[in-house]
């Protein structure tokens, strides 16, 4: 599968910022469909460093992980409220995190500190259905696609970036495409769309 741009690179006509620019992205999902929810990044070497702030938290409610995909900076704790009525033990054996939160029950809280960068697949020892997603990303440009699938990031350093496409359902290695970019002062939109 590859990654394509659908339309060019165009110049937004929009007054420049110093030192920063608007990246506008719409993904396309093979059908030609928004694909909704997908996890965009701009990585620029210029772009600095996602920050921790706030706190962060996936609830296991109605037998579901809630939100279904989290998206964090590195070095964020995470959260894991039960609010069913049930006991869940929650569990991931992906590379950027292993971890194994034994059986607790309605209200009880457990916390796992996210240190590298990756996406942490999660999963319910008890309740086999449930499935979600922790994006642990370096970059302050991550976001999910909206309903229409599109993404806007303002602030953009112009120059070289690396747009990566993360979605369950994108078939290649770790989910993930990826594609070089340059970002002029003015900045850009583009259309991508995940190939066949």
């Amino acid at each position: 599968m590859v990654l394509r741009c659908l339309l060019p690179l165009v110049a937004l006509l929009v007054p420049g910022v110093a030192q920063a620019a608007a990246v506008t992205i719409d993904v396309r999902g093979s059908d030609g469909k928004p694909l909704a929810g997908a996890v965009i990044t701009v990585e620029s070497a210029r772009g600095g460093v996602a920050q921790v702030r706030g706190s962060y938290a996936i609830e296991q409610r109605d037998i579901a992980f809630q939100p279904h995909v989290l998206i964090v900076p590195v070095g964020a704790t995470v959260a894991f409220p039960n609010r069913d009525r049930v006991r869940h033990h929650v569990y991931s054996f992906s590379k950027p995190k292993a971890f194994d939160l034994k059986l607790y029950g309605r209200e009880d809280t457990r916390s796992v500190v996210f240190d590298k960068p990756g996406v942490v697949a999660l999963g319910c020892n008890i309740h086999d259905r449930m499935s979600g997603f922790v994006y642990v990303t370096a970059t302050p440009f991550a976001s999910q696609a909206d309903a229409g699938g599109h993404v806007r990031f303002d602030g953009v350093p112009p120059g070289a970036v690396t747009i990566r496409v993360w979605h369950p359902t994108i078939r290649s290695a770790s989910n993930t495409l990826a594609q070089a970019a340059t970002v002029p002062a003015a900045g850009f939109a583009t259309t991508v769309s995940i190939g066949r």
